[in-house]
């Protein structure tokens, strides 16, 4: 068994994958990623590397649920950076922010697995770091409603 498990896409458009001897779905190639599951989707034809094309396949069939990470506006701005000199930065930008984001979330979740192991109650701990949290989301809150009252050039 290689380290990169091999899928192969026909000219059918169906995905067969090489490691498990059967076709598989979109769905399925969400999940290896949700397991961390090294993979790369070949073109059976060319052998070309279509994994990225995949990928933006399983994307858009998320989006299309209801609950969308993607607005219309952050799409629009991905957009309009192709072509752009930036656009060789902003994907580098992006997968940083969103390494930065897991290790932050990674560690607000092991300071919090802390105070509540060493707490002998947890739920005072758990409205103390809300309390903390309140001047944060009033501040956010304040600039939005700032925000929304100006008017849209």
């Amino acid at each position: 068994m290689t380290d990169v498990r091999i899928i192969k896409k026909y000219p059918n458009r169906r995905l067969y994958d090489t490691e498990i001897s059967r076709y598989i779905t979109l769905e399925e190639i969400r999940q290896l990623v949700l397991q961390n599951i090294r993979f790369r989707v070949e073109d059976k034809r060319s052998h070309e590397d279509i994994t990225r094309s995949i990928l933006l396949q399983v994307i858009a069939e998320q989006e299309q649920g209801g609950d969308p990470i993607f607005t219309t506006e952050i799409l629009s701005f991905l957009l309009r950076f192709y072509g752009n000199p930036m656009q060789s930065s902003i994907g580098r930008y992006l997968e940083l922010s969103i390494r930065m984001f897991l290790d932050q979330q990674g560690n607000f979740t092991e300071q919090l697995r802390g105070m509540l192991g060493q707490a002998q109650q947890p739920l005072s701990i758990l409205k103390e770091l809300a309390d903390r949290q309140v001047p944060i989301w009033r501040s956010v809150r304040k600039e939005f409603l700032k925000n929304l009252s100006r008017p849209k050039p």
